[in-house]
Parts: C-alpha cells; structure tokens; sequence
C-alpha cells in the first residue's frame, strides 16, 4: 500500500493563492513518481506547477520526469514567487 504523499509545507499557501487569482488548481501531488504537485488552468491554458521550498532540491523521479516532459513545468518555491508568475505568465496569456 502506498503512503500519504507527502506535500511541501509551502504547498497549500501557493494552492490558495492561484485560487485566489482566479486559477484551476488540482493537486497532483497523490500521484507521486515524478509528476509535478498541481495542474493549474487559467485562461484556456493548462500549466504543470512543481512546488519546492527555500532549498528544495527535485528528488531523482521529479528530476527525470521533468526531464522527459515535453511541455512547460514551472517551479514555485513561494507565495511571492507565484504572484510574481501570476503577474508575469498567467495573466498574459
């Protein structure tokens, strides 16, 4: 049986405020072996988010399914580095 995933203390904080910004957010996180912690939509557009803190470093899945993804994954380690992305990315498309 699997454990708990386990999610980055941050995790919830940035969840919110995507919300809050006016985002679909499904957490990923259950899924484990490398898949990023939240698919995100906004504006027809769908994102792959990858949540790590202050020092998180991707574990050896995450690192290879990152690498062998074909589309955009983005890596938040913030609540202000995911406005900052709200400001930048999201809200232009």
């Amino acid at each position: 049986m699997r454990r708990a995933a386990r999610t980055d203390a941050n995790h919830a904080a940035i969840r919110d405020l995507l919300v809050r910004c006016g985002c679909s957010v499904q957490s990923l996180a259950a899924v484990g072996k490398g898949v990023p912690d939240l698919l995100v939509g906004r504006f027809r557009r769908t994102y792959l988010v990858e949540v790590k803190t202050d020092r998180g470093e991707l574990t050896d899945d995450q690192a290879l399914w990152h690498a062998r993804w074909r589309g955009q994954i983005v890596v938040l380690r913030s609540v202000a580095d995911a406005a900052r992305w709200i400001n930048e990315t999201v809200r232009q498309a």
